[in-house]
């Protein structure tokens, strides 16, 4: 593992992090794992050595060891029995059904959306497809792949439903790993665009009937642009 953090300090000089919570050190370690391994810096079958990452997060093993737990949980990591700990593979079994279950999740939420958007934030959802058209235009992957997860996370913000909310974030780690390899094909990625305009058409007309199966389809389309870049393993 190359990438290194280092640890701040505070005015008396001792370390940053020993002000800082026990719920806070888990939470910042499991996002600047996960990010790592989303942005694929960590691939697959990567082991990941927890001294080596509380000396480069400058925190103490119980915040890693909860950092994995719930990146384990989050389907990121396998953890073994022999205690090691690695960067799990994508599977294309595993991502066939997750797409399914989650266009479906999606499609509810924007069904939802329909009955509750308000006119800001149609506009607010216009704003970032411009943004994500801009991207695509300058080919710029990063920047497109955060406008394009904004997108999908207001719509389902905007329909108001803990439970659906929930579902939908503890799937949602696993979704970006693999859509992010759809985008590596320049025609897939046009096609998403268009896709995403359709389905702004929907939204903005507060047309659930359509937009529902707009939002199924958009992940299922991408399927076969995924499976032949992962793992084929069961």
């Amino acid at each position: 593992m190359t990438d290194t953090v280092s640890t701040p300090e505070n005015g008396d000089g001792t370390p940053a992090t020993s002000g800082r919570r026990k719920g806070q050190l888990h939470t910042e370690a499991a996002t600047h794992l996960r990010s790592l391994i989303l942005a694929g810096e960590l691939p697959p079958g990567t082991r990941l050595r927890e001294q080596q990452l509380c000396d480069e997060m400058g925190v103490s093993r119980t915040p890693v060891r909860e950092a994995l737990r719930t990146l384990a949980a989050e389907g990121l990591v396998d953890l073994l029995p022999n205690r090691s700990v690695v960067v799990s593979p994508v599977r294309a079994p595993d991502v066939v059904d997750l797409f399914k279950v989650f266009g479906t999740i999606e499609g509810l939420a924007a069904e939802m959306a329909c009955q509750k958007i308000t006119e800001g934030e149609i506009a607010e959802i216009g704003r970032l497809l411009a943004e994500m058209v801009d991207h695509h235009a300058n080919k710029d992957r990063a920047a497109y792949m955060r406008i394009n997860q904004l997108i999908h996370q207001r719509t389902v913000e905007i329909a108001a439903s803990p439970v659906l909310y929930s579902v939908w974030q503890s799937l949602l780690p696993r979704v970006e790993r693999a859509r992010a390899l759809a985008n590596l094909d320049t025609g897939r990625w046009t096609e998403a665009l268009i896709e995403h305009t359709k389905m702004f058409t929907a939204l903005a007309a507060r047309d659930g009937a359509m937009l529902a199966p707009l939002t199924r389809s958009h992940f299922e389309n991408s399927l076969p642009h995924i499976t032949g870049r992962v793992n084929t393993a069961p």
